[in-house]
């Protein structure tokens, strides 16, 4: 998949909002606010269930690496999301 196609669905199921479980929830980090190294994908199933959590790791910024964004894309999918969201920003490790 390229990545502006993998980028556009994910944006395109964050903007639905909250539509229950399960969710998945999507965070990068790096050292820097400018580039992401490392996504985080949790996968909660269940209202107060504990969520599930993947890393994964890139050599450049993990935003644009198209093999971590079509993961992504597959993950939404076969996990059946009804929720996508994504924090904000890029936090600092």
């Amino acid at each position: 998949m390229h990545l502006d196609k993998a980028k556009k669905r994910i944006a395109k199921q964050i903007k639905k909002g909250f539509h229950g479980y399960p969710l998945v929830s999507i965070e990068y980090f790096g050292k820097t606010p400018d580039s992401a190294t490392e996504v985080v994908v949790s996968f909660t199933e269940e209202e107060g269930a504990d969520p599930q959590k993947q890393t994964f790791v890139s050599g450049g910024d993990a935003r644009e690496d198209e093999t971590i964004q079509s993961t992504l894309v597959k993950i939404i999918e076969r996990a059946d999301a009804k929720t996508v969201t994504e924090i904000e920003g890029i936090s600092t490790i």
